[in-house]
């Protein structure tokens, strides 16, 4: 490090207190998050490996994982469609009744899950009234997995909509009518002018619904069926195992979904920061 460098590294900041607010952050962090995370990994490897295995090799499992991931990832890409549908209606136009659409987005987040699963599976139960549309085609929606990917698209719309909306409020419009100046389509304009300065904040409204929706439980064992091999996701799974009195074997079920959990949000930085450097570099 060269010595201007140190001397703006020793340099006082206008706000002081680094060192109090870094530790209490640290010791929050470690108290709530990393303590029970540590926790959780230890109970899981009281199994020992080849326990651990039995438990990842169990087809039960795996379904349940896979449902839980599976679904969870099918509402996250639902969401981000329509999610930036929602706040472009939100910002690019005024319309009556728009502040009651807009407070209306953040419904699910104020509404008990277990409301919204009671509701969900009242309306899209074969008598129900959405149900009951899809009944004389032969689909059935409810206590199925298609039921989970609504209910996970019910809860998760907010992360996208919110995200993406302050975003998109600070999108310079003078330099999408500069593109239609010089010729460029709207399809064009959306591709190449508005799209690129939106994904950073789409990549994070994802990431949010996502990781919303893997650990959902509330709305979903309404709505899901709970049909073990069939609609059973992975926290009921954990349940089951905690009312059994198998408590490493539902700490073990944990750490799994935590372990895929964090592979796939790491991914999603990554994602995030090549995307930011992509757009930088195009500016």
């Amino acid at each position: 490090m060269s010595t201007a460098n140190k001397r703006n590294w020793r340099q006082p900041s206008i706000l002081p207190g680094f060192g109090l607010t870094l530790g209490y952050t640290l010791a929050y962090l470690t108290l709530i998050i990393l303590i029970p995370l540590a926790a959780l990994v230890i109970r899981a490897s009281s199994l020992g490996i080849e326990g651990f295995a039995n438990i990842l090799s169990d087809e039960r499992t795996l379904l349940a994982l896979r449902i839980s991931f599976g679904a969870a990832l099918i509402a996250a890409l639902v969401n981000v469609v329509f999610g930036v549908i929602v706040a472009w209606v939100l910002v690019r136009y005024d319309f009556p009744g728009r502040r009651l659409l807009d407070a209306i987005v953040d419904l699910p987040f104020a509404l008990p899950t277990a409301v919204a699963g009671i509701a969900l599976a009242a309306l899209y139960a074969q008598n129900g009234w959405i149900g009951a549309l899809f009944a004389p085609l032969g689909i059935k929606i409810a206590f199925t997995p298609a039921g989970i990917v609504v209910a996970l698209i019910f809860i998760g719309l907010p992360f996208v909509v919110r995200t993406v909306q302050p975003v998109m409020e600070e999108v310079d419009r003078e330099v999408e009518e500069a593109a239609a100046t010089l010729g460029a389509s709207r399809f064009q304009t959306v591709r190449m002018v508005v799209l690129p300065t939106l994904s950073p904040a789409i990549l994070t409204g994802f990431a949010l619904a996502f990781a919303r929706a893997v650990g959902e439980y509330g709305s979903v064992i309404f709505i899901a069926g709970n049909i073990p091999y069939v609609s059973e996701i992975a926290p009921l799974l954990i349940v089951i195992r905690l009312e059994e009195f198998n408590y490493a074997g539902a700490t073990a079920i944990a750490a799994i979904m935590l372990v895929i959990s964090f592979a796939m949000l790491l991914l999603i930085n990554l994602l995030q920061a090549w995307s930011r450097r992509r757009f930088a570099n195009v500016r």
